[in-house]
């Protein structure tokens, strides 16, 4: 059987935009897994007393100047909500880290320690899923750039383009599974977590987003690659047919 040319240039278009969208969701992927902004909000503590030069609506004011003194009769003058300040607060897979009142910087605390004991093991797989998503989009990744750069059998490349569609896709069910894994275990510590972390209103941040943002960009390479894969096919085919009807055009013998 003779070989059947398909045009490189159309191939390696469609090909470096798959790769183009695979490594776009890897990178979304590798910030948000690395990322403690997966969710922010803040939560209500009781403001400290005033200590020393420390002055202001982050902390409780007494009446009299000398704060220190045991005779003197103190009269806190916050009362109500006035006694409490919001503390803000981000959280991620691995820390969830609150600021610091009336000073500087942040005090973070694994987020691990942080969720349900019936939870963790939840945690874990979604863990373990965030990475196994990485390394099958990093594996597509490569995939794709080895296929743009192999030019000497239209067939091997059909091959590699067949393995990277089947690793895309499996690599977003598995990202899917993981960020929903981990909405639940959030939405769970947020309700059963300990007292002194509840927030008092939350909301997700940019690295969910970008978290999901990897997996439509992950399925969009998916969707392009298993294009690619049967335009390539039909392409093959219809060259193929040409090929044949030509060949009996010009080989055709006459009847005896």
């Amino acid at each position: 059987r003779m070989p059947v040319p398909v045009p490189a240039a159309g191939r390696r278009q469609r090909a470096s935009a798959a790769f183009s969208l695979s490594f776009l969701s890897l990178a979304f992927s590798v910030t948000a897994f690395s990322s403690s902004y997966w969710c922010e909000g803040t939560r209500k503590v009781a403001k400290p007393f005033c200590t020393g030069q420390s002055r202001g609506d982050h902390c409780i004011r007494f009446n009299s100047p000398d704060g220190n003194s045991s005779n003197a009769v103190q009269y806190i003058w916050e009362t109500g909500d006035d006694k409490f300040v919001d503390r803000r607060f981000h959280a991620g897979i691995w820390y969830s880290c609150e600021e610091i009142i009336n000073g500087e910087g942040e005090k973070c605390r694994s987020f691990i320690s942080l969720t349900p004991a019936a939870d963790r093991e939840v945690l874990w797989l979604s863990i373990v899923a965030e990475v196994l998503y990485i390394l099958l989009l990093l594996t597509g990744a490569i995939l794709l750039s080895v296929e743009i750069c192999y030019y000497s059998s239209a067939m091997d490349g059909l091959k590699i383009n067949a393995f990277s569609a089947v690793v895309t896709v499996l690599a977003g069910l598995l990202g899917m599974v993981a960020h929903m894994m981990y909405t639940t275990v959030f939405q769970m510590t947020v309700n059963l977590g300990p007292e002194d972390w509840r927030p008092h209103a939350w909301d997700y941040s940019w690295s969910y987003c970008l978290a999901w943002a990897s997996f439509a960009c992950c399925m969009a390479a998916a969707v392009t690659t298993i294009n690619k894969y049967t335009k390539t096919v039909l392409e093959f085919k219809h060259k193929r047919e040409t090929l044949g009807r030509s060949l009996k055009i010009n080989y055709k013998f006459p009847d005896p």
